[in-house]
């Protein structure tokens, strides 16, 4: 059963930067792309971004462009979200995810992903 687990998360002032890990322990065809989604107290779950394992296509929410980068190693089964610029409203528990399944790219949906990592608290305050 794959599993994932993330690490990176923490406090920092407004403008700061942080880097997430999500670490995979094995992978099939069907967990061919892994996302970053996060989650707000007393709000949705939103999605972040995702990567493709083969060619490292990426997609992004509008909200992160420019300020967030998805990237993965391979050979460590690693992702990556290097996010710089950070605000108050990026506050929020970032969980990586995997789909269970090939769906059409790029896949924003929730409902496309089937494996969660425990997730990792990212605060950013003064």
């Amino acid at each position: 059963q794959v599993q994932l687990a993330e690490s990176g998360g923490g406090l920092v002032p407004p403008g700061g930067s942080l880097r997430l890990s999500c670490e995979v322990s094995r992978r099939t065809y069907k967990n061919y792309a892994m996302g970053w989604f996060r989650q707000a107290p007393g709000k949705e779950r939103e999605f972040v971004a995702v990567i493709r394992w083969a060619d490292r296509d990426t997609a992004y929410a509008d909200f992160v462009k420019g300020r967030f980068t998805i990237s993965r190693d391979a050979a460590k089964n690693t992702v990556y979200l290097e996010m710089v610029g950070l605000k108050p409203e990026d506050t929020a528990v970032y969980f990586c995810a995997t789909p269970s399944d090939v769906v059409t790219w790029p896949p924003f949906s929730r409902s496309d992903y089937g494996v969660w990592g425990q997730g990792t608290q990212v605060t950013v305050s003064s």
